[in-house]
């Protein structure tokens, strides 16, 4: 019943504007007291890293009521090996998300960097609030993403389907876990990874952050700026714009880069016969959503099919890592030349299947829905987005419909609902920006370097890695481990302090699937590890 009526209630506030507000952040957050617990370390039984050591924290769900209900954060180190004097503290972790594991950051952060450097720092992974392996483990609607689910394109009248879909799933959070839900906010995440510092007793953090991890870094020096002693953010989400405005601003760079990748194809037309100009490539694409809209393929072992919403799913990621271009085309090649829909089903399992449950989304609304106010009227919707989709027609309606369930959710805040951020009382903290960045817009990146004056800001040209840092590009890899090394930083002057260059594109191939399988389920390529050189690490869709 009480889901029902949540339903019903959000369905009525369609066409309402507002809600309510997030509370301010208290003047001083760092003279609080938390009421955290102790971390007690033990072995993460990890074969590939055995010192890695496993914890969890007890946290307050609620910072103004620090003795009152606790949840649990899951915590890992990798702790520093150098000399007692040449230790710099831990270095908190985050990928982005909102809602990202980032267990499997230390052991893989510390890899890339030299070891006389790595070996300096306790490397500290953390599972956000309400995810992951941090106890409770939000769920609002395990089934949510298993296909076939309604078609993205309006002009194929699912607008009702998705609007009770999505009003079902703000109903479906509220039911479960209203206790929770309005505590999930970027700014309650900043106070758990004081309460990580509280709970590992050091004085001061630093902290690497990816994505909506630029977010939650930005925020927590806004709270603790005394706390903080090196702050690198890569792939910035900028410190004023609204996450509405940030999906639009997402919409048009896909757009630029699924064109590029057209544009690529069409290059490699003797690989993969799709036409010699961009326009050939995405007809070829539109013939093939066009088909799986009366014949979608199996998903095995996925559950359900694959229809025009997984196929757009599994095509979007490109935007974020252009390693994945040689797959891409070949499922539109394999598909239009041939009718193979095998590496279609491999992409989709690999890119956009989804797990047993609904992964970080649940983190995703929690943080987005709350921190702004979304409009709530679907016509403003309706009219606003048509205008952005006439000139990004790839990814418009794919954002809008992810993002639908802001349009019901209860716990709608305002601009307030995300701090301002002045830089006051903060080090010099290291920016990495590339110029073509799909998720998280270029001018981001601007945006935060003008907000931290003290800041330096590394922009990769012609860039396109969402996370640039780790993909082997000695410029910007480099500038990093002299920052970790002992905080030097890009001398020149303006906003801009250095530029690198962008990597070469990949080489067209085209990705022969395996033999069939010999039993039914067999031999399917399952999802991609968080390392995986094809993998997207930080989403922020």
């Amino acid at each position: 019943m009480k889901k029902v009526i949540a339903l019903c209630s959000a369905v009525a506030a369609i066409v309402a504007l507002g809600g309510a507000s997030v509370s301010a952040a208290p003047d001083d957050p760092a003279a609080e007291d938390t009421g955290q617990g102790k971390l007690v370390w033990s072995s993460c039984n990890d074969a590939t890293t055995p010192a890695l050591e496993c914890a969890m924290l007890d946290v307050p769900v609620d910072y103004a009521d620090p003795r009152g209900r606790k949840i649990k954060i899951k915590v890992n180190r990798l702790p520093a090996t150098a000399p007692g004097d040449k230790r710099q503290g831990p270095i908190l972790l985050n990928p982005g998300g909102p809602g990202n594991s980032g267990l499997w950051m230390p052991a893989f952060i510390s890899g890339q960097i030299p070891q006389d450097v790595a070996s300096t720092y306790d490397w500290i992974g953390f599972d956000p609030r309400g995810t992951n392996g941090s106890e409770p483990h939000v769920v609002c609607d395990a089934t949510y993403f298993h296909g076939e689910r309604p078609d993205y394109q309006i002009s194929q009248g699912t607008s009702k389907a998705w609007l009770t879909k999505a009003a079902g799933y703000a109903a479906d959070c509220t039911a479960d876990w209203s206790w929770l839900m309005p505590h999930m906010t970027t700014v309650d995440n900043a106070r758990d990874m004081d309460s990580i510092r509280r709970a590992l007793g050091a004085s001061k953090i630093n902290f690497y952050g990816g994505s909506w991890g630029t977010s939650l870094g930005s925020t927590y020096g806004q709270l603790f700026p005394s706390r903080v002693r090196r702050m690198v953010l890569d792939s910035i989400v900028g410190p004023t714009i609204s996450w509405y405005d940030h999906n639009i601003l997402q919409d048009r760079e896909h757009q630029r880069r699924f064109d590029a990748f057209a544009e690529w194809t069409a290059k490699a037309d003797p690989v993969y016969h799709l036409g010699t100009d961009a326009a050939a490539v995405r007809r070829a694409y539109d013939q093939v959503e066009a088909a799986l809209r009366t014949d979608p393929v199996d998903a095995a072992p996925a559950p359900g099919k694959i229809g025009p919403a997984e196929f757009e799913d599994t095509f979007y990621g490109g935007g974020y890592n252009f390693l994945r271009w040689p797959r891409m085309a070949t499922v539109l090649s394999a598909y239009v030349t041939q009718h193979d829909t095998r590496p279609l089903n491999i992409a989709y399992n690999r890119y956009a299947a989804p797990g047993t449950d609904d992964a970080a989304f649940p983190a995703y609304n929690a943080a987005q829905c709350t921190e702004n106010a979304w409009p709530r009227d679907w016509e403003f919707w309706k009219k606003d987005q048509a205008r952005v989709n006439a000139t990004a027609p790839f990814y418009t309606y794919n954002n809008m419909w992810y993002n639908a369930a802001c349009m019901f959710w209860p716990y709608q805040g305002n601009q307030a609902g995300r701090l301002k951020i002045t830089g006051k009382g903060l080090p010099p903290v290291l920016l990495f920006q590339a110029t073509e960045d799909a998720a998280t817009p270029y001018e981001g990146g601007l945006a935060m370097r003008d907000a931290l004056p003290n800041s330096r800001l590394v922009v990769q040209t012609g860039g396109s890695f969402h996370e640039i840092l780790f993909h082997g590009n000695a410029c910007l890899d480099d500038t990093f481990t002299a920052y970790l090394r002992d905080g030097s930083l890009p001398r020149g002057g303006g906003r801009i302090a250095k530029t690198c260059a962008p990597e070469a594109d990949p080489t067209p191939v085209y990705v022969t699937p395996p033999p069939e399988p010999t039993a039914k389920g067999a031999g399917v390529a399952v999802p991609l590890a968080p390392t995986d050189p094809e993998a997207v690490r930080g989403v922020l869709r």
